[in-house]
């Protein structure tokens, strides 16, 4: 592969990335969801991590990264406290 080129995957659950991305793959970067961060964030706590350790933000294990967003949607109830619904945009460069 060319070293000058990005390996980007979208990866429904999080989990995914340090089960199988991590040590099956060379992906620099995998874009997750899922979580919704338990609709509950209180500053870099929330209870989404008793069940995901990549739960929300950016994660990096050697040469790989993963970034989770707590997404625009709700799962079991219709509110949020502290879980903001989130877009994200990223920019890749080369070095």
């Amino acid at each position: 592969m060319d070293k000058e080129l990005f390996s980007i995957l979208l990866s429904h659950n999080p989990i995914h990335w340090t089960e199988e991305v991590i040590p099956d793959t060379n992906i620099d970067l995998t874009l997750s969801g899922h979580t919704h961060a338990f609709q509950l964030r209180f500053g870099n706590l929330s209870p989404a991590a008793l069940r995901y350790p990549e739960w929300g933000g950016l994660y990096q294990e050697g040469a790989q990264y993963l970034y989770v967003n707590q997404e625009v949607g709700n799962t079991f109830y219709p509110m949020r406290i502290g879980a903001f619904p989130e877009l994200t945009i990223i920019e890749l460069r080369t070095k």
